[in-house]
């Protein structure tokens, strides 16, 4: 079954790179950058062309709950903070705000000062269409956002019940006129939050798109049309915005001017200046003249359109084509001297993972009130997961360079335990036999599984892999579906709205702290939140709440090992996998790129070769 299942993959994936190349390029053709640039540029222009695979599901950063809203928000919009450019482990440094927090020696009082004289980019939301001063009171209205129901923000679970008084301010309807206790401009410049006990990710929680500073003015003036038409104070402005296939930003000229000081990004020549970034030491963010960001699900037509040479500049490798551009994986990757001639690559293992949730509040899976059911739902759980091949998927999707492991704690985070039995990784089908004879599940009584996924080439042979090994414990060809979603905006929807009943996706760290993946299986996050599997243990509650206020510590770790170890025993995710990406660019751009925790920040930083490589 596996041998069939790989060759057809691999002829598939052969015969659509074709057919997908021989489209891609009246695709995008169609989209005359120069034209659209015209008048808004002046001279010769760098213009770096970025890929994303996937499009966003919004540009409101109450919104931004994926990592393609992200990338784009974070370069038209301010947070207070963010991470060095090119420092690993991650530091977070200021950005908007002036310095780190002063925080009470109780651990309960923030309070952070604004850089002056920042000022939101010219829109006609402003008077006069002249974008006024960013101040303290846009976080707080920022922050209110979120907790205005109407809004039904993706991003509230980083505050909730954590800042005196925001809670209660939305279950009193929301009232932008009132006050907040805990949430104060001392003056125009000047912040203080007040919380009800230690968070010590608090300062993380303002580096995050979530946390953009967004202007009231524009929220009034766009209305529902706001989640497209982004204005803030960040790099980049958005010039033309094309939600399923692309983002065109230029240059925010009242962006202020803080020259690069490489020392304090982290820069390390042994490691960096071969990717040339030693160029721009001294310079001014950003340091292109226009950003476009493609929006390319299917690796076969980013691929094609990256190797053309004249379209994007940046792209991850296919699996079908790691084999062709590398002459050895391991210890190390190394590129074919033609791939190195042409291209810059990086690769490092992602910070997030790869895992499939079962949706709890499904009755046929999940939760059941009736507690018999209940327990053979469980047994039914912990026999598809021990259906799932996780060799297999790394093999025929990741090229077999992933790392796998049990769990829910990624290896880039300090917290992971690499002792931890893989027990729950390995695929048992006799085991998984087991358990459905002792559910009393047979072909005939088992629910219809219903797998969501994008509407894409890669996400349809995930699925078909997924209806192969199932077959295997007992579940009829027709007893496994495929629900598909046109975008991913569209799935992000469905999800959030609890509606998918096995969901395979993946999750980007949003900082470098295991509790920022222990919160997606936290109960009161549940769906519309970021609890996409909608589990709610009252043990498992109980430890994540006991660990919120904690510092790092061998306590805490142990705590969230335990935390982890309870999802296990629970299946109620398939987990896990991290990537090992490749990255590629043109050797005419200057980058360190990242998808990672640091995400889309790194795009204020990329810089283009002229002829003469200067």
């Amino acid at each position: 079954m596996v041998n069939i299942l790989l060759q057809n993959f691999k002829w598939l994936n052969g015969l659509l790179l074709f057919m997908v190349a021989m489209s891609l390029a009246g695709c995008n053709a169609a989209v005359d950058i120069d034209k659209a640039l015209e008048g808004h540029l002046k001279g010769p222009a760098k213009i770096y062309r970025h890929s994303l695979s996937g499009a966003p599901s919004s540009l409101d950063p109450v919104n931004a709950a994926t990592v393609y809203s992200n990338f784009i928000i974070v370069n038209i919009y301010d947070t207070l903070y963010r991470y060095k450019y090119l420092a690993r482990p991650y530091e977070i440094v200021p950005n908007l705000a002036v310095d780190m927090p002063e925080v009470s020696d109780d651990g309960l009082i923030y309070t952070i000062k604004i850089k002056k004289e920042v000022f939101y980019a010219d829109d006609p939301a402003f008077l006069n269409g002249k974008g006024r001063e960013v101040i303290a009171e846009d976080l707080i209205y920022s922050i209110k956002r979120h907790f205005d129901v109407s809004n039904r923000s993706q991003g509230s679970w980083l505050w909730d019940g954590k800042i005196i008084g925001l809670n209660e301010w939305k279950d009193a309807g929301s009232n932008y006129n009132q006050t907040i206790q805990g949430l104060k401009a001392v003056d125009s410049h000047t912040i203080q939050i007040t919380l009800f006990k230690p968070y010590p990710q608090l300062t993380h929680t303002f580096a995050m798109g979530f946390s953009a500073l967004v202007p009231h003015e524009a929220v009034d003036y766009y209305g529902r049309e706001f989640s497209v038409h982004p204005v803030g104070s960040g790099p980049f402005k958005m010039l033309r915005y094309e939600s399923s296939n692309y983002a065109l930003m230029i240059r925010n000229i009242k962006y202020r001017q803080e020259p690069i000081d490489l020392a304090f990004e982290g820069y390390d020549p042994a490691l960096h200046k071969q990717y040339g970034i030693d160029k721009i030491a001294g310079k001014s963010p950003p340091l292109v003249d226009a950003l476009k960001i493609d929006f390319i699900k299917e690796s076969a037509s980013k691929w094609a359109s990256f190797t053309k040479g004249n379209e994007i500049n940046f792209s991850g490798v296919p699996v079908e084509q790691v084999d062709q551009i590398l002459t050895q994986k391991k210890p190390t990757l190394i590129l074919t001297p033609e791939i190195s001639e042409k291209y810059h690559m990086f690769h490092t293992i992602e910070a997030g993972f790869v895992h499939t949730d079962f949706n709890m509040r499904d009755p046929l899976i999940g939760y059941n009130d009736d507690p018999i059911r209940d327990k053979r739902n469980k047994k039914l759980r912990c026999a598809i997961r021990s259906a799932f091949d996780w060799k297999e998927r790394n093999d025929v999707f990741y090229s077999g360079i992933a790392v796998e492991y049990p769990g829910i704690i990624p290896p880039v985070v300090p917290e992971f335990d690499p002792h931890l039995s893989n027990i729950s990784t390995l695929r048992n089908v006799d085991e998984a036999k087991r358990m459905m004879l002792e559910g009393d599940w047979t072909k005939d009584n088992v629910p219809t599984l219903v797998y969501g996924g994008v509407a894409s080439v890669s996400t349809r042979q995930i699925y078909e892999q997924f209806r192969g090994w199932m077959k295997d414990i007992g579940f009829p060809d027709e007893k496994v579906v495929f629900d598909s979603y046109a975008s991913f905006g569209d799935f992000n929807k469905a999800m959030k709205e609890a509606k998918i009943m096995i969901i395979g996706s993946g999750w980007i760290l949003d900082y470098p702290d295991a509790q920022n993946t222990l919160q997606l299986f936290y109960g009161p996050y549940g769906s519309p939140g970021s609890n996409n599997s909608n589990y709610n243990n009252p043990e498992y509650n109980r430890l994540y709440e006991q660990t919120s206020p904690m510092l790092p510590s061998k306590e805490r770790t142990q705590l969230y090992r335990k935390m982890n170890n309870i999802v296990i025993d629970d299946c109620v995710s398939i987990t896990g996998l991290s990537r090992d990406n490749i990255f590629l660019w043109h050797k005419s751009v200057i980058s360190y790129p990242d998808s990672g925790i640091v995400g889309g920040f790194h795009l204020k930083f990329v810089d283009m070769l002229d002829e003469e490589g200067k």
